[in-house]
C-alpha cells in the first residue's frame, strides 16, 4: 500500500538568541506562540536548545511539503520573518532572515519529545 502523506521536501531554519537568565522563560514562550502555530501547519516541527557560557541560542525547524505550502503560512515571502509580540524583550537581536534549504536525503526518525 503506497503512502500518499505529503512528505518534507523542505527545511525553514529560524535562529535567536537570548540570555542565560532568560533562557527557560523565553523556551516557554515561544512554544505557546511561535511554535505551536507552526505544529498545526507544517509536516514536522523541531526546537533545539543550546546552552553557551553567556547565552542561549534557539533553532526551530520546521519542514514543508514544498516552498509553496510554506508561503501560504508566512503570507508570501517564505524568508519573512513574523517576530513575536514579545521578542524584542526577549532576544539579544531580531533575527532578519531565515534559512531555507531543500531536503536532498532524509534517512530514519527524528525521535524526540512531543510537549
Amino acid at each position: 500500500m503506497k503512502n500518499n502523506a505529503p512528505h518534507p521536501t523542505i527545511a525553514r531554519i529560524w535562529r535567536g538568541r537570548t540570555t542565560r537568565g532568560k533562557a527557560d522563560e523565553y523556551e516557554a514562550y515561544n512554544y505557546e506562540v511561535g511554535v505551536k502555530p507552526l505544529i498545526e501547519k507544517a509536516l514536522g516541527v523541531q526546537t533545539l536548545r543550546e546552552d553557551r557560557r553567556d547565552d542561549t541560542e534557539f533553532v526551530t525547524i520546521s519542514y514543508w511539503e514544498s516552498v509553496e505550502a510554506m508561503s501560504r503560512f508566512t503570507g508570501g515571502d517564505p524568508t519573512r520573518i513574523h517576530h513575536l509580540e514579545r521578542d524584542p524583550e526577549f532576544l539579544l537581536e531580531l533575527p532578519e532572515r531565515v534559512q531555507i534549504l531543500e531536503i536532498r536525503v532524509s534517512h530514519g526518525s527524528t525521535g524526540g519529545n512531543d510537549a
